[in-house]
């Protein structure tokens, strides 16, 4: 499914990443504002490798026009068991209805593959966003040093069967 808006930033749009994607996707993901300071140890060394984008359900969030290829954020969800593993948008892309665009697709895909619902371990900076979008609160993930050492939001969207 093919999604779009066009807003302050111009025509946005989500396609299936593919494996030439991944630089760009780690990139975003170790440049993320949301990731510095104490939470920088998480993402430091991260990598969003080919072989995770052919593996996964990797989507991305792209400038459809003037900006051609410029990748706005992106997600991934797994399958089993749900959850969204990856969400990230471009520090620049941020409060222009990328991230809403991105959990939109996600329902969309997740209803598809037949899900019910999809859990977030949410950075704690992010909780609120999720909120917004519709996520319910449904416990803590606990810290796992050495790279994670606070305790996350444990989220879930629930996946209503149509729309």
């Amino acid at each position: 499914m093919n999604r779009s808006i066009t807003g302050r930033s111009g025509s946005v749009s989500v396609r299936r990443a593919t494996a030439r994607d991944a630089k760009r996707l780690t990139r975003l993901v170790r440049g993320s504002r949301a990731y510095e300071g104490q939470y920088a140890a998480m993402v430091a060394g991260y990598r969003v490798g080919p072989d995770y984008i052919e593996t996964h359900r990797v989507f991305v969030a792209a400038a459809a026009e003037g900006h051609e290829g410029q990748v706005l954020g992106f997600y991934s969800l797994v399958l089993a068991p749900p959850e969204l593993d990856l969400m990230f948008v471009a520090d620049q892309a941020q409060g222009r209805g990328v991230g809403r665009l991105l959990v939109a697709h996600m329902t969309s895909e997740a209803r598809a593959a037949g899900l019910d619902r999809v859990r977030v371990v949410s950075h704690p900076p992010a909780e609120g966003f999720y909120r917004s979008v519709g996520a319910v609160h449904v416990g803590t993930a606990s810290a796992t040093p050495p790279a994670v050492v606070w305790d996350r939001p444990e989220l879930e969207f629930r996946i209503p069967t149509c729309q």
